[in-house]
């Protein structure tokens, strides 16, 4: 179950690890939806939750997620694991290194990171 949480002074939405897969906007948007009903800035998303399409640059899946996060001028936080996606593609290590060093979306190990990145 979803819940929101108060991570370095930011209100964030943590999904549970369990769940619809983000596949794409319907699901970004529900979890948009959600956020906001729950007065939340930022969302946190396990790696669990997303799908293998997210990590595959090319499929355009993580574009179309990620813009609609930018719409709603809402944070993303991918939270987990991503070092088995990143080795296989130079693409993914670049754009996460990237994403990291932007304000919209970040790929945090864990929750306690998110906490720390907000607080700074």
């Amino acid at each position: 179950m979803s819940g929101v949480r108060e991570l370095g002074g930011v209100r964030v939405m943590v999904a549970a690890a369990e769940g619809e897969v983000v596949a794409g906007e319907r699901q970004a948007l529900d979890l948009l939806g959600d956020a906001h009903y729950r007065g939340a800035s930022w969302v946190a998303v396990p790696v669990e939750r997303l799908g293998a399409e997210f990590f595959r640059l090319r499929s355009g899946v993580a574009g179309a997620v990620v813009q609609k996060f930018a719409q709603y001028r809402t944070g993303l936080a991918v939270v987990g694991d991503v070092a088995v996606h990143v080795a296989a593609s130079d693409a993914l290590r670049d754009f996460v290194r990237e994403s990291n060093r932007g304000l919209q979306l970040w790929f945090v190990a864990d929750l306690p990171e998110l906490a720390g990145r907000l607080s700074s």
